[in-house]
């Protein structure tokens, strides 16, 4: 039943994505971060106090969300089963983003062929940390086909991980460390302190799913004859040419697919930060590299569910 409902969640995020104006948890629990920050963390505080109440409100915003969504599905199956299982089934879908993480990339694809080079980088920027004002297009090929290839981990792999092993609350609270990751988890003097728990919790929430996420990226190369050889290849040398501990095992696999070279210097909230080149540049990256990523990215959410099915039946 288990691995019923979670098809059955895979598959609606295939097909609804994350439409805008629907009601989504990971909405809530971005509100939540916003409060915290703006009513509980002064400008006064001393560095020990930032870093503690960083880890307060990383504690506090993943408590919240497991306990929230165990309540939900625990009220849920009190008042009936089918009720139970739709609730399952549409918690279990909100923390996928197969769709929507392909649809965002395919429009930047679509401006860079037919828009101009303002309004791609107005839509890149709603997707990556950078500053994208001066942005060439290739620049935004790659920064899009970078966040598509870490988002194959953090958006799907992972989550879908988290749900096959702890159902909808691990996986929401997952959600919730991606979330703290990607709000406050940077190396500038904003956040140094009061994201310091949040960066390295995210970056140890996903040490097991980025290396599957690897293999599966290789696996994948290889059914859509995306030169395997060289994701492998570029895949295992350049892995640790990231500052995450992570990062790189999504980065370099893809550049080997796509044969391009990712990487490099950015400036994140007006600080420069150095990122080191994954890849080796066999071509100027263009906008079908971004639909080459997203075949990628459908193709090893499949085989992750396909994978973890099989695991979750033979233990059962």
């Amino acid at each position: 039943m288990t691995i019923t409902l979670l098809f059955s969640a895979f598959i609606l995020d295939l097909i609804l994505g994350d439409p805008y104006t629907w009601p989504h948890p990971v909405k809530v629990i971005g509100n939540y971060i916003s409060f915290f920050q703006k009513h509980l963390i002064k400008p006064l505080f001393s560095i020990k106090m930032n870093y503690f109440m960083g880890g307060i409100l990383w504690l506090s915003t993943v408590i919240i969300s497991y306990v929230f969504t165990w309540l939900i599905l625990f009220i849920a199956f009190r008042i009936n089963n089918y009720l139970g299982y739709a609730v399952f089934i549409y918690l279990a879908y909100t923390t996928l983003a197969t769709k929507s993480l392909a649809k965002e990339g395919k429009k930047i694809a679509e401006i860079l062929e037919t828009g101009t080079i303002e309004e791609a980088r107005q839509q890149v920027a709603m997707i990556v940390g950078r500053d994208t004002s001066q942005l060439t297009k290739e620049e935004i090929t790659k920064a899009t086909v970078e966040t598509i290839a870490e988002n194959t981990s953090d958006g799907v792999i992972a989550p879908m991980i988290y749900l096959f092993i702890g159902g909808p609350p691990l996986a929401m609270a997952y959600k919730a460390v991606n979330t703290l990751d990607s709000m406050v988890g940077y190396l500038t003097p904003k956040y140094k302190e009061i994201g310091y728990v949040s960066a390295k919790m995210d970056d140890l929430w996903n040490l097991i799913p980025a290396r599957i996420s690897f293999l599966l990226l290789c696996l994948s190369s290889l059914l859509l004859n995306m030169n395997p050889k060289n994701t492998f290849k570029i895949g295992i040398r350049d892995r640790k040419n990231h500052k995450s501990p992570n990062g790189g095992y999504l980065e370099a696999p893809s550049s080997g697919a796509l044969g391009i070279q990712l990487g490099g210097s950015h400036s994140y909230h007006g600080v420069e930060i150095y990122k080191p080149t994954i890849g080796d540049s066999l071509k100027v990256a263009d906008s079908r590299d971004i639909l080459k990523m997203n075949s990628l990215l459908y193709c090893s959410s499949c085989l992750g569910l396909i994978l973890f099915s099989i695991i979750l039946f033979m233990i059962q």
